[in-house]
């Protein structure tokens, strides 16, 4: 007789609270290390993406950048998950560290096909390019990226974010490329560089890296923003992973400040 599970099934429906159209997490989930700041001492390691799913309503996923996960591996995240959570995938190194966006429509396809599970299972968020600090701006390789026929499924645009981490792409040429492809600036905040705010495409996405985490002032702020552009677009927002929990623990006081917010909005109405 299979023994009881400690961690009842997540009810349909029990999606983590969140502002409409906000999507919010960490790179990543699988770290022991957060225990027990963030996950309980009991729950196993087995069981963290369902624990980490009744906190958070989205995930980055950065296995995908070194290793394209098999279907059966894809499966067991989406079965893990509730309804309307949703993965967000960074792109394989070998489209933009190696090939550096040259000759990768195939890398493209082989790495959307990998996450066709979750696109249909209306689980699929955004996708990640995130480009390495010493590439710097050339925007025809940019417009081959974003041509790639796999970006585009059934005739709909799939959601695609590109991280820049070299500021001689933060120019309107740049900017222009992108929503000539429907494609999301990556607003990343990091020690190094920090992004222009812009808007490119019908969403938005935000990466908060800095070491240490962020003061509670600081979450408030990013709050408000995030709340705001959470009424016109969907938004993805994801926190650094760490040895410690600070990324997790931040990412659960800027979604509380984000639902505090949206619900004293909705009572001023």
């Amino acid at each position: 007789m299979p023994r009881a599970l400690k961690y009842p099934a997540i009810a349909p429906g029990s999606l983590a609270p969140s502002p409409e159209n906000l999507f919010a997490g960490t790179s990543g989930w699988a770290y022991r290390t957060w225990k027990p700041g963030f996950y309980p001492m009991e729950v196993p390691t087995r069981a963290f993406l369902h624990y980490y799913s009744s906190r958070f309503n989205s995930v980055e996923v950065n296995y995908t950048f070194r290793t394209l996960p098999e279907r059966q591996m894809v499966q067991s995240w989406l079965d893990a998950t509730p309804p309307g959570f949703r993965f967000t995938f960074k792109a394989p190194e070998l489209i933009t560290h190696r090939k550096r966006l040259q000759d990768c429509h195939e890398a493209v396809e082989r790495f959307v096909e990998a996450l066709r599970p979750a696109q249909e299972a209306g689980k699929l968020g955004a996708l990640l390019f995130q480009l390495p600090p010493n590439f710097k701006a050339d925007l025809a390789r940019l417009s081959c990226l974003l041509s790639a026929p796999a970006l585009t499924h059934e005739g709909d645009r799939l959601a695609v974010a590109v991280e820049f981490r070299n500021a001689t792409w933060f120019t309107e040429e740049t900017y222009s490329v992108l929503r000539d492809h429907s494609a999301a600036l990556c607003v990343a905040d990091s020690d190094d560089l920090s992004t222009p705010d812009i808007a490119t495409a019908a969403f938005r996405y935000y990466r908060f890296r800095k070491n240490g985490g962020y003061s509670s002032r600081a979450l408030g702020a990013r709050a408000e923003s995030l709340l705001s552009a959470s009424k016109a677009s969907e938004v993805f927002v994801y926190l650094k992973h760490e040895d410690e929990p600070t990324g997790a623990l931040n990412a659960l006081k800027l979604v509380q400040q984000t639902l505090k917010l949206d619900q004293a909005g909705r009572k001023r109405l």
